[in-house]
């Protein structure tokens, strides 16, 4: 019972509040503003003091009445303070635009001045106003000392090496090509040893394939002679004696000089014999003789003939080698094999050394070279390696490969450094300096250093104060700024509210909002998506233009990190209304990721921080900064949807949504009243025409008339378009142009009911009341008119037949005005002009389009003298030309149609 008493008094509470709420809407103050925060206070006050006594235990009814009177005593005085805050907030809002213009100027300077409000009087370097001492003993650290100690540990840290990769692979890659050459060239002189060892020794084989050719006719000679004295039974002295008789193909005799006997003689020339030569005292040549000699014994004179020929052959072959390498080495600086070497290891020497030489490599690019290694040590190292993986005989030839293709493949890890450093420098204990009391920090006169200022801070006797001249130039700049901005709001085609001027300002204060929070990768991507998404590209782009200078000269950051933002927000400005899907929206976000990346990058290569030793810092803030640009994009496509709520903005994504026929009233207006439906679509078709020939917003338009008429809903058969030739109610039911008026009038009431509903945008709404202005209806008004013929009493008010407006305030709602005008004109001329085209055998065309065209004038001309369009920004010359298009757009719907000769019932049964 108590609880539906509460409920009761808590109804009756409600109710007289509303009444209040109703009247101050009506006068139009509740709107303006709201109400203080003393005065809601209060009235919760009341109400919770008034709830608290309802649900005491008393139940006097002498301590009700005592409350009801404390209750109307309270109301009375909220009543008289309440009129106090109307007349307050009545001036705030007739003064808002003022208030927002210092809104803005105090917050952008509070934001980007905030290191102005905390500034010290006393700075390092300005001498000491007067003798400061300590007044505690405290111990402080040294921030100096310790940065220094710090930096120390950390530049005497060892520097992190890596290997390089890169610089392997080149190595190999040489060293590869080297070993190519070698097999091209080997394989050229052909196999070693070329004969059987047992028979002919290696060293021997050696010698017969790169003697002299003097030395091979000798040899030849000297087995040959060798073969004759065994078959005469002489010794060696006779071969030995033609042997020593062969000189050399080019050798001349060199004349001989006999000393005169005196002055007056001359000396006397006399030809010198060339000295013999006697092959036999070369070992080579005895062995390979002896060799050669034993064979044939053991053998036949046969096979001996067959060895000597692929001697020769071999020597052949080797003589191209040995040119193929020495033009090799004479057109390469580095001459790496020598021909002993290479030509005279045998195959599996030569495997054996191939093999060691890639172990070898591989192994000590593994270790690393550094940079600036003594030769010495390398050369050291090099034949450690070589002593294990390749032959004794050939470590010569191997080193000298090695050490030609060899080169520095370590590099510092710069990373790795740095954070060894760090870590270097965090084990470093700060140094704490004892300050006792009374002890003096710094004298009077005295220039403070950093050390002192230390000590001030840590005491708190660094005296703060404000920069007041630094905030009056900032502010002067912002104040400037903001001049520009209104500037231009009032030269471009687009009234702003004041809640998209507090718009503006918040996405604005974004950017150095979170500058202040010392990030440097900030929201100018969604400032300009958002701004040039909502108020289009020229808005946007003044906003970020104006945004960039204030913040290099007030803010201390990187420069690259500022363009690299303004190049992103100026392409989300330039960009993003021209986009009409979520999906653009996002493939916009990618590109101006890809442009502050981009940006950034190309500033730091101009500058040239981007070569050297820390050219990967570069290429990583580059990603961070692309990074931060499709983030803040990802951000602004999400807050879109709210901030179009919350500030009642269209923007063309928006618009094309609202005109989607599956929302819930568009699908409503199409099954409950068809004919509006219809009615609809066409009056769209004529004004969108009007409007993309007018250069209005064409996407609004269409938004806006698809629900100009959704108030028709509340009673469909009371519109003729939706009674589908079924009986009038007005001339059957209600018989009353007073009352059938009044429902014409009602479907604009009842369809900002059901926009504000459905949360329609106000840009939406507008279209409803606007498209009929204060327009009369001018079909019941005449039937009032010969009622009150007939019946004298009757007084007719024009007001009651009247709709109550606004008359249109913009072009596209005067636009709406008149497609709906014309609409119902041209369909009454389609359906006479057919007719009259039966009648008398004439074209369509030619009767329709000069009585369309004459007919819409007239109405275009009465809606002006009506002084319907005089707030819509049309201009009386647009007037014919908009005549002219709806004409077009007509002619295009009901256009002429080939007349199809008529079949026989049989043939048409036959055909189908």
């Amino acid at each position: 019972m108590k609880m539906q008493q509460f409920l009761q008094f808590l109804t009756q509470q409600l109710t007289h509040w509303r009444r209040q709420y109703k009247g101050l809407r009506r006068k139009g103050k509740l709107i303006r503003s709201p109400k203080g925060k003393s005065h809601r206070r209060e009235l919760l006050r009341t109400m919770l003091k008034n709830v608290f006594l309802f649900f005491s235990k008393t139940n006097d009814k002498s301590a009700r009445r005592k409350q009801e009177r404390a209750l109307k005593s309270k109301a009375k005085s909220v009543k008289t303070k309440s009129s106090i805050y109307v007349v307050g907030l009545d001036w705030l809002h007739e003064q808002r635009s003022s208030v927002i213009l210092v809104i803005a100027v105090v917050s952008l300077i509070g934001v980007i001045g905030h290191k102005l409000y905390n500034q010290t009087q006393l700075q390092v370097g300005n001498p000491a106003p007067q003798t400061i001492t300590a007044p505690y003993t405290a111990s402080i650290e040294d921030q100096k000392k310790t940065e220094a100690k710090r930096q120390a540990v950390s530049n005497s840290s060892l520097q992190m090496l890596m290997v390089d990769a890169r610089i392997n692979e080149q190595i190999n890659e040489n060293l590869q090509q080297f070993l190519d050459n070698g097999d091209e060239i080997r394989a050229l002189a052909g196999a070693f040893p070329f004969f059987d060892p047992v028979v002919l020794s290696i060293s021997t084989q050696r010698y017969l394939r790169s003697c002299p050719d003097l030395e091979w006719q000798a040899l030849l000679l000297a087995i040959e002679n060798s073969k004759n004295q065994q078959k005469k039974g002489t010794g060696r002295t006779a071969a030995s004696s033609r042997l020593s008789s062969i000189a050399a193909p080019n050798q001349q005799s060199q004349p001989r000089i006999t000393p005169a006997k005196s002055d007056s003689q001359s000396p006397q020339v006399t030809p010198q014999k060339p000295e013999p030569v006697d092959f036999f005292q070369n070992t080579d040549f005895t062995q390979a003789v002896a060799e050669l000699e034993s064979y044939r014994l053991t053998s036949s004179e046969k096979n001996l003939s067959l060895l000597i020929a692929q001697i020769s052959q071999a020597r052949q072959r080797y003589t191209q080698a040995t040119a193929k390498l020495l033009k090799l080495e004479t057109g390469s600086p580095e001459a790496v094999y020598e021909q002993s070497l290479l030509l005279n290891l045998s195959e599996v020497e030569w495997e054996k050394t191939q093999t060691g030489i890639h172990q070898s490599t591989q192994r000590i690019l593994t270790q690393g070279i550094p940079q600036g290694l003594p030769k010495n040590i390398l050369q050291d190292a090099v034949s450690l390696q070589l002593q294990t993986f390749v032959p004794e005989s050939v470590e010569p030839l191997a080193k000298k490969l090695l050490l030609t293709v060899l080169k520095p493949n370590l590099q510092k890890d710069e990373e790795q450094t740095r954070q060894n450093a760090q870590k270097a420098a965090a084990g470093v204990l700060p140094v704490i300096v004892k300050i006792r009391h009374g002890e003096v920090i710094v004298k009077k006169g005295k220039q403070i250093t950093a050390w002192n200022f230390e000590v001030l801070e840590h005491y708190h006797l660094i005296r703060r104060e404000v920069k007041w001249q630094g905030l009056v130039k900032l502010g002067s700049v912002i104040a400037i700024a903001i001049g520009i901005f209104v500037w231009v709001e009032r030269h471009i085609n687009y009234e702003l509210r004041q809640r998209d001027r507090l718009l503006v300002l918040l996405l604005t204060l974004s950017v150095p909002g979170v500058i202040a929070m010392e990030l440097p990768y900030t929201t100018w991507s969604a400032l300009g998506l958002l701004l040039g998404s909502f108020y289009g590209p020229t808005l946007g782009l003044i906003v970020v233009g104006l945004l960039l200078p204030i913040l290099a000269i007030s803010l201390d950051m990187s420069k690259a990190a500022l363009l690299a933002g303004a190049g992103g927000g100026i392409l989300g400005s330039y960009i993003a209304q021209r986009l009409r899907s979520r999906e653009e929206l996002a493939l916009l976000g990618v590109a101006i990721a890809l442009t502050q990346g981009g940006i950034y990058l190309v500033v730091k290569v101009l500058i040239g921080q981007a070569f050297g030793s820390t050219w990967y810092i570069v290429l990583r803030e580059a990603g961070l900064f692309a990074l931060s640009g499709l983030g803040w994009s990802i951000v602004a496509l999400g807050l879109s949807p709210y901030l179009e709520k919350l500030f009642d903005l269209v923007t063309p994504i928006r618009l094309a949504e609202l005109a989607n026929p599956n929302r819930p009233l568009l699908k409503r207006l199409a099954t409950e009243t068809p004919g509006t439906f219809q009615h609809t679509l066409f009056v769209a078709t004529l004004a969108e025409a009007a409007a993309k020939e007018l250069g209005c917003n064409v996407e609004l338009v269409r938004a806006g008339t698809l629900y100009h008429d959704i108030g028709k809903m509340h009673d469909p058969l009371g519109f003729i378009e939706n009674q589908m030739g079924g009986p009038n109610k007005h001339d059957t039911e209600i018989k009353d142009p007073w009352k059938s008026a009044e429902i014409i009038k009602k479907h604009v009431t009842e369809g900002l009911v059901m926009a504000r509903k459905h949360l329609l945008p106000t840009a939406i709404q507008a279209f409803i009341p606007e498209h009929q202005g204060t327009m009369l209806i001018a079909y019941f008004h005449h039937q009032a008119q010969q009622m009150a013929q007939e019946d004298p009493s009757l007084t007719i008010d024009d007001a009651d037949f009247r709709y109550d407006g606004p008359i249109p305030q913009s072009r596209e709602t005067g636009i709406v005005m008149l497609a709906d005008s014309c609409e119902a004109a041209l369909r009454s001329l389609q359906a006479s002009a057919s007719a009259k085209h039966v009648a008398e055998k004439r074209s369509l065309k030619d009767v329709s389009t000069e009585q369309a065209l004459t007919m819409l004038n007239n109405i275009l001309r009465a809606k002006w003298q009506d002084n319907q369009l005089v707030d819509s920004g049309l201009k009386r010359e647009e007037m014919s030309q908009i005549a002219q298009i709806f004409v077009d757009v007509w002619q295009q719907f009901h256009h002429k149609r080939i007349a199809y000769p008529k079949l026989k019932a049989s043939s048409a049964v036959r055909n189908s």
